[in-house]
């Protein structure tokens, strides 16, 4: 796979999971990192993890905050001088159960946090960097955005416009910039624990691959899709197997 030698990529929710391991994944492919999260403790320690402030640093936030994004966009900008890749794995699901009986305004916050956040990322990359010189975005999207999703709906169908989202950005932005997605199952993250604590090789049977994911998984595909200059509207799924296996 390519080096990032000289690229500065700017990983949103990057504190830990499936965030760090893709900034882990480019920082040792050589590139220059600004991480995002809203928690400045857990910031600090992804940084130090990382290497120190010589390839990493953190600028804590609220994603759905517009000034929190300018401010992450101008900090990869004027600290390493560009902003070659951007990666939006923003996302919450603050409620269960069916949509049905989804709670309209928290299913506003879902929407304003995990979609209408990350386009407005895009636009300030594009704005300040990408428009002119070109570059790479990646959004982390997931398996339930393509299929029904019981107890996470509302969750499914933000990540659902995200792929859309995807498609539509990669004309639009295309020949300069490259847009595609990454659609995991179940990584083992904290994000995701209610979904396989207690419970792992139970989960775990429904995958072809014998096991759920590691967020390195999705770090190594996520480094390939940001360097791949010909491959741009895609989602891939990183699933091990799961959709492939249709109703007995």
């Amino acid at each position: 796979m390519g080096t990032f030698e000289g690229r500065t990529a700017l990983v949103t929710g990057g504190s830990r999971g499936i965030g760090l391991a893709i900034a882990r994944s480019l920082v040792d492919r050589g590139a220059r990192v600004v991480l995002t999260a809203r928690k400045p403790e857990a910031l600090e320690e992804a940084v130090a993890s990382l290497g120190g402030p010589e390839v990493a640093v953190g600028v804590p936030g609220n994603a759905g905050d517009a000034g929190h994004r300018a401010e992450a966009v101008r900090t990869a900008v004027e600290r390493f001088g560009s902003l070659d890749h951007l990666v939006g794995n923003v996302g919450i699901n603050p409620v269960y159960g069916p949509v049905v009986d989804l709670e309209l305004d928290a299913f506003r916050k879902i929407l304003d946090t995990n979609v209408v956040g990350t386009l407005g990322l895009v636009q300030e990359a594009w704005r300040a960097w990408m428009g002119e010189h070109g570059g790479s975005v990646l959004v982390v999207a997931s398996v339930a955005g393509l299929k029904a999703s019981p107890n996470i709906a509302g969750y499914g169908v933000s990540k659902a416009a995200l792929i859309n989202l995807v498609t539509q950005l990669a004309v639009e932005l295309g020949p300069r910039v490259t847009v595609n997605a990454v659609a995991p199952a179940v990584v083992k993250t904290r994000f995701a624990g209610a979904l396989y604590e207690g419970r792992e090789a139970e989960a775990a049977a429904a995958y072809p691959a014998g096991r759920l994911g590691e967020p390195e998984d999705i770090g190594e595909a996520a480094a390939y899709l940001l360097g791949a200059g010909w491959v741009t509207g895609q989602t891939l799924v990183l699933d091990g197997g799961a959709l492939s296996r249709g109703p007995a």
